[in-house]
This record gives structure tokens, sequence and C-alpha cells, in this order.
């Protein structure tokens, strides 16, 4: 393992080009080895590389200060296998698109509405090409297994968090059928608090950072430390994405504003206001959730009822009180001041960021 010089005055910039690199490096491969099969597979590859051609490495940065925190030196095995987080991240996303059949990601088309140019002249079209993507998360996340167990930590270090990855996959497939069990019933607060905390807040912050922890021996008092932090801050970072994806600018998000309401899924915006509403704001709401026709004067007729009940200040309150929270655990803890310098600094990134 190297230890890297100045690698206590970390950046945010300078570790995504690191985990960019290995990511790009991995996937191209693998990309190049599925085209190898027959040509006729070159789209299918080329969503794969896709798929990680953008993000904010949050995951791996979690991961990785979850190893630094424990006392131990930056290592380029370790990035490596913070980097798989990203992977689980792609295919959750490729997954969680062809779901909630959302049509851009990134700005771009995403991965169920690209692959139909690959079979646009085949029976069923669509469905083909809803098939092709849902193949392709399945394959990201058997890649991001291979990159963990191939980074070059030692044995016995990945054998300590292997556990960790049995968790993490029951607790983000428990989310996700928990979304669509909950999609299109009355909204719940409370129950979208639950869904947040397992399709998102877990394996966004808390698993990568306990998964970070184990492969460094961490001990229980720490681990319990990871989890005071992760679960609130995971909360706070889904609650944002909650708020910019009605709200927000779809340059900076580059997704489509009007995917929560027209799908009805059981976000704590929505909840929120359903619960502070009237009956006759109920009654006006119940006649736009849904509906995959709403057109631009129903979408802003839902963020004018939002913003007459205040919700969006509300999210914002939960938002601030998790963050607060997640910092008091951090403050708590015993680490370098390096680390527990850059997870401050991630916190803030995490929960108050613009896309």
């Amino acid at each position: 393992m190297s230890d890297r010089q100045g690698s206590d005055q970390w950046g945010p910039a300078a570790f995504k080009t690191r985990v960019d690199e290995v990511l790009h490096r991995f996937i191209g491969l693998e990309a190049e080895q599925l085209s190898a099969i027959d040509p006729a597979l070159g789209p299918v590859a080329g969503q794969l590389e896709a798929a990680v051609a953008d993000g904010k490495r949050l995951r791996a940065a979690f991961c990785y200060w979850g190893w630094r925190a424990v006392g131990q030196p930056d290592s380029d095995a370790l990035v490596r296998a913070a980097a798989s987080m990203e992977l689980v991240h792609a295919a959750a996303v490729v997954h969680d698109d062809l779901i909630d059949d959302s049509p851009l990601r990134h700005g771009r088309p995403t991965a169920h509405i690209a692959l139909r140019a690959a079979v646009r002249r085949r029976p069923r079209a669509v469905a083909a090409a809803r098939s092709l993507a849902m193949l392709v998360g399945d394959l990201l996340m058997s890649l991001a297994g291979q990159m963990f167990a191939t980074s070059g930590l030692p044995a016995a270090y990945l054998a300590r968090a292997r556990p960790l990855w049995s968790l993490l996959a029951r607790e983000l497939i428990a989310g996700e059928c928990l979304e669509i069990l909950r999609t299109g019933a009355d909204p719940d607060t409370t129950a979208s608090l639950k869904v947040i905390r397992y399709k998102t807040a877990k394996y966004t912050v808390e698993q990568p950072l306990l998964i970070g922890g184990a492969l460094a021996g961490a001990g229980q008092r720490l681990r319990e430390g990871y989890s005071a932090y992760g679960l609130p801050l995971g909360e706070a970072f889904q609650l944002r994405d909650d708020l910019l994806g009605l709200f927000g600018d779809p340059e900076r998000t580059g997704k489509a504003n009007a995917d929560d309401v027209r799908g009805h899924r059981p976000t704590a915006l929505l909840a929120e206001t359903w619960r502070i509403a009237g009956d006759g704001e109920r009654e006006q709401l119940s006649a736009l959730l849904g509906r995959r026709d709403l057109d631009a004067d129903g979408l802003d007729a839902v963020r004018e009822v939002m913003c007459r009940l205040k919700a969006p200040d509300r999210i914002e309150a939960m938002i601030t009180a998790r963050v607060e929270e997640a910092l008091d655990a951090l403050h708590e803890l015993d680490t370098p001041p390096h680390a527990a310098a850059a997870l401050t600094a991630l916190a803030r990134s995490a929960a108050l960021r613009l896309s």
C-alpha cells in the first residue's frame, strides 16, 4: 500500500479524478470484452461506459474516509475498492430509471431510452430496450463485486467487509421494493422516510463508510459512530434530491422536473404537502398526481400548492436537522483531524448541493 505525499490535504476534485480513472479503465476493458463476443453487443457495452461517465463519486469518498478515519494511510488498492461503490450506484441508477420510466439522467437519455436505437427494427422494441437496460444494471452490480474482490487489498481485509455486501444488497433492494409498493398510495411521511433510508441513505453514506471501516479493522464504537453520522446524512441527501427533483434547474440536475409527480412517487416532499393540505388542496393534488400527460401548467399548480403550504421549507428544516445530527455524531468520534475535516466537508456538499 502506498501512502501518497500530501494525501492529508485531500481535495474532492483530485479524489474524483482518481476514482474516474479507475472506473473508466475497468469498465472500458469490460466493455471491450463484451463487444468482442459479438458486434451486436456494442450498444449494450456503450451503456456500461455511459453508466460511469458522470458522478460526484460521493459513495467512493465515504468508503475512502471510512478507511482513513481508522488511521489507515492512503492506498491505491483502497481507492479501487472504494470505486466499486460507484458501480453499485450505477447499477441502482439504471434499474431505478427503468422502474420509474425516467427519460433523462445527467441530461442524456437513460439506458432504456438510449437502447431503443439498437432494437428499433425488432418486434416490441420498447420492451426489448427495457430488457437490455435491466441486464446492463445486473451486469454493473456483478462488476461491482468483481472490482472490489480484485482491488489488490489483502484477502483478510476483504473478508472483514464481505458480510456488509450482502447487507448492502438486501437493504438497497428492500428500499426499491418499498418505493414500488408505496407508489400511488396515500402519501405518508413516516413511510416515505423509511423508503429514503433503505433506498438511498444506507448505500449512499452509511454502508460505504462501514465497508471502508471494516476493511481498515474499525472497532465497534467507530462503526456505531459511522452509522450515527451516515444515516441522517444519507436521509438529508435524498431529501435534497426530492427538492431538486421538483424545484431544481433541469440544466443542473440533468433530470425532468415532472418525474416524481407524474409517477406519484412516495417522496417526503409530497407526503409533507399532503399531511398539511386541506380537503380542497388534496382534491387538487389528487387530480394531478400520477398523470402521465401532466403538462407545465399542471406541474406549476403542484408547486404552487406546495409553496403555499410551505412544504419545501419543512423539508429544508428536516435537511438541516439531519446534517446537524450527523455532524454532532462525527464530533463525538475520535478520528484523525484530516478525516474529520473531510467528513465534515462531505456532509455539507452532500446535503447542500444544487444538482
